[in-house]
């Protein structure tokens, strides 16, 4: 009896075996393609129970929307709307409030059409069924009303309710009288799915931001400028990169839309994929997609790493931004703070991918309407200048920051404040060091920015009769040079 036993044991063993043999075989043989690596993690996702991952299929992915309807109207499709001749006065009026045509914004829907400027392709993925909510964050001071409200309604009409947590508007001080009761009584037609939070001074953005993120309820936060249009299925694209991985931030693909006609249309050359970048004063640029990155990808409309972004619209796991101590809160109003996330995240263990099938529209504006305000007069010196001095203080190795006072010689005068603290996270978190992210990451930026070598002079060429310098007038060279008053700011030459 016992060696019959012993036999049967055997054969199940054998048995057990040979199945495990003959399901390995079945999987190759049935999914034998150049991209039969991803189907094998899907069969064994969906044999789990469970789908992590998002799957190309023939047909319209799972979060595609199936209306087809064509509407008619000003702006609707995205087409630029013109206004009438006796409209002028009005709208260089509004223009010089807003930085933008709010006479023609406001004739067009809230909730008008745009084109679909996503690659086909993305129309036939199928992203998983569980996806983490999501708190919409948007910061505003003096946007223009129907502006900030169309940014609200994109989000609200084109967004899966499912994954949409809230809409999380701050106000950072503003005075135009219809963002204070006006806009309270508006967004209650939402039902709390809308909330607001005010600032009773002047905080500037990275702080407006870093209070949004602090505030907000769900799993994931995105950061959206209060004058965007998001597109079709833009959310799911950026979350399931970050499901997988909680310590990645997604970026959508930014689309234009015309601060006079409103004309909504993409930025970039159809097939063609940017990634960001900077130059060595600290100038954000974008370079087409490198080969060594391109290769890594199965299909062309999987994201992608970028070492940077430009900064205004981005997803990102809530508890990974605080982890991060979120926005270095010694950077005041805007500007530098799309570097020093971007060199944190992949310095101390994250990533950012930028994702072809998401798309969201936004109005760059014809000037900036408004100061710094009181915030600049706590500074002496151009406040974005100081904001980049401490980031790359903080981030850069000594070869690299000495590229940036090269290009930038009177950034070495000005005080960038304690950052004793940043330099004690980079410690704590064993971050790696800046020539790693080159050499890793942002390995592109040399091929189109070299190194620098030292200055031999630099300084002002001084009319001390009349007191005015030579000045570029902000055109790179080769350009014409004129007089113009002493500002230090250190783009004279």
């Amino acid at each position: 009896m016992r060696i019959v036993q012993l036999r049967r044991n055997r054969l199940f063993h054998i048995l057990i075996g040979s199945t495990l043999v003959l399901l390995v075989l079945y999987i190759l043989l049935n999914f034998s393609s150049d991209n039969h690596m991803n189907n094998i993690k899907e069969y064994w996702a969906q044999g789990l129970g469970r789908k992590q991952i998002p799957v190309l299929i023939e047909g319209l992915g799972n979060y595609e929307s199936r209306d087809i309807s064509v509407r008619s109207g000003p702006g609707e499709g995205g087409k630029p709307h013109i206004l009438r001749d006796d409209q002028l006065n009005d709208v260089q009026q509004s223009e010089s409030d807003y930085g933008m045509n709010m006479v023609c914004s406001d004739e067009i829907s809230l909730s008008r059409s745009i084109p679909d400027t996503r690659p086909a392709e993305c129309k036939h993925w199928n992203y998983p069924e569980e996806l983490p909510r999501t708190s919409v964050i948007i910061v505003f001071h003096n946007e223009g009303w129907s502006v900030l409200l169309r940014t609200i309604q994109s989000v609200i009409d084109r967004t899966p309710s499912k994954f949409l947590e809230e809409v999380l508007l701050v106000d950072d001080f503003s005075n135009k009288e219809n963002l204070k009761g006006d806009l309270d009584s508006y967004i209650e037609q939402w039902d709390g799915k809308v909330r607001l939070l005010r600032n009773y001074e002047r905080q500037g953005l990275i702080r407006t931001r870093s209070r949004g993120a602090r505030e907000a309820k769900g799993e994931v936060i995105v950061f959206l400028d209060a004058h965007c249009e998001v597109n079709v299925n833009w959310l799911p694209p950026l979350l399931a990169p970050i499901a997988e991985n909680r310590n990645v931030m997604t970026v959508p693909v930014i689309d234009g839309i015309d601060h006079k006609t409103f004309e909504y249309r993409p930025v970039y050359q159809e097939g063609h994929l940017y990634r960001g970048i900077f130059e060595w004063g600290m100038l954000y640029k974008e370079n087409e997609l490198p080969r060594r990155e391109a290769k890594t990808r199965a299909h062309d409309s999987m994201p992608y790493r970028s070492p940077t972004h430009a900064g205004g619209l981005f997803a990102i796991n809530r508890q990974y931004f605080l982890s991060l101590g979120g926005y270095d809160e010694g950077l005041l109003v805007w500007g530098g703070e799309n570097f020093e996330l971007s060199f944190k995240i992949w310095q101390c263990g994250g990533s950012i991918l930028w994702v072809p099938c998401s798309h969201v529209g936004h109005v760059y504006r014809g000037f900036m309407p408004y100061t710094f305000g009181k915030l600049a007069q706590k500074k002496k010196g151009p406040l974005i200048t100081i904001n980049y001095k401490r980031v790359i203080e903080t981030w850069f190795d000594e070869k690299h920051k000495e590229f940036f006072y090269t290009r930038e010689p009177l950034a070495r005068l000005l005080d960038h404040g304690d950052i004793s603290e940043q330099l004690a996270f980079k410690e704590r978190k064993k971050c790696k060091s800046f020539q790693w992210y080159m050499d890793n990451v942002a390995y592109d930026v040399l091929d189109k920015f070299p190194e620098l070598p030292p200055n031999i002079h630099w300084g002002e060429l001084r009319n001390v009769a009349i007191g005015s310098c030579l000045d570029t007038m902000g055109h790179a060279p080769p350009s014409l040079m004129a007089t113009s008053h002493c500002h230090g700011f250190g783009n004279i030459k």
